[in-house]
């Protein structure tokens, strides 16, 4: 693997923007008023370096030109472990996905007794789920089975994961996903476009995933048809998921326009991820109507980058 190329986006960024959701405070005035807000952020350092001590003090918080009050930095580990994990893979893949099950097993049976993990298929723009979530890691991880190989009649992975985080129970727990797939939308038909574009479903999938507090991770896999062996379709599908995973504060990972040959090393850096999260929480200024608000997130320990997502809904203060 050290002379393959791995691309991974999302995961190194060196200032986080998030958005993040509030529950108002009990107050009228909405021009002072503020509120805790908790977002999961991941720190992340290079592969040979190790992950040094961030204490509170040393995360910077602003919105726009003022600096907000971080109330907690609580890494994501003990009483504040919990994570809710879907691998979802794309029945409209090539059959041989079914290479990596095993890899994928491995993964799933590795996870903390605190990590609840369920099992679905992207097809007809819904998740059919093979497992609902469950911390019993050795059911979840027989519930893989090679994907169908059929594209589906409305062929949108990212139709698909919409359907799922709007069907996902809130929770305090993280809520994160795993996607395997060539981010190719078939569902919309049409002229061939023989450019580099952005479809229009993953700006939508990106929303519904800021509003619900959804990271998103994806994973390359080739499709069946003739879309893997079209160059624009491929890079295009590729786009998508990249900026999927970054627009959600997770990570993207492909080899070119095929398939890896091992799934574990990206597999592996998901880990690292999921090993190196933290529930920051702040005070953040709500306003009069529910909308998308940013802060910048930065830290002040040399070598650390910090990754969460661009936004998430606040509510109107009350």
């Amino acid at each position: 693997m050290k002379s393959q190329i791995m691309s991974k986006i999302g995961s190194a960024v060196v200032i986080a923007t998030a958005f993040v959701s509030v529950v108002p405070a009990n107050a009228h005035d909405t021009s002072s008023t503020t509120t805790p807000v908790t977002v999961t952020v991941t720190a992340g350092v290079p592969s040979d370096k190790r992950m040094p001590q961030i204490n509170q003090q040393d995360i910077v918080v602003t919105q726009g030109k003022e600096r907000l009050n971080v109330a907690g930095w609580t890494p994501a580990q003990g009483d504040h472990t919990g994570l809710e994990l879907f691998v979802l893979i794309d029945d409209g893949a090539d059959s041989s996905l079914g290479s990596h099950l095993d890899e994928l097993k491995a993964f799933i049976n590795a996870q903390p007794s605190t990590t609840s993990v369920g099992v679905g298929y992207l097809r007809n723009a819904t998740v059919q789920i093979a497992q609902n979530l469950t911390t019993d890691h050795s059911a979840a991880a027989n519930a893989l089975r090679l994907p169908i190989g059929q594209q589906g009649t409305n062929g949108s992975a990212y139709l698909s994961v919409i359907d799922l985080m709007k069907r996902w129970p809130e929770s305090q727990n993280r809520h994160e996903v795993l996607m395997l797939t060539d981010g190719t939308d078939r569902i919309r038909r049409g002229p061939v476009v023989r450019r580099l574009h952005i479809q229009p479903d993953v700006d939508s999938a990106s929303k519904v995933a800021l509003k619900t507090g959804t990271i998103i991770h994806t994973i390359y896999a080739p499709g069946v048809g003739r879309s893997r062996h079209n160059y624009w379709k491929a890079v295009n599908g590729q786009m998508g998921m990249a900026k999927l995973s970054d627009a959600t504060g997770g990570e993207s990972s492909f080899l070119g326009l095929q398939s890896a040959v091992s799934f574990t090393p990206y597999l592996d850096q998901l880990q690292t991820t999921l090993d190196n999260q933290y529930l920051l929480t702040v005070s953040v200024k709500a306003g009069k109507k529910a909308e998308l608000k940013n802060i910048t997130i930065n830290t002040e320990v040399a070598g650390v980058k910090l990754a969460a997502g661009d936004a998430v809904l606040v509510p109107a203060a009350k």
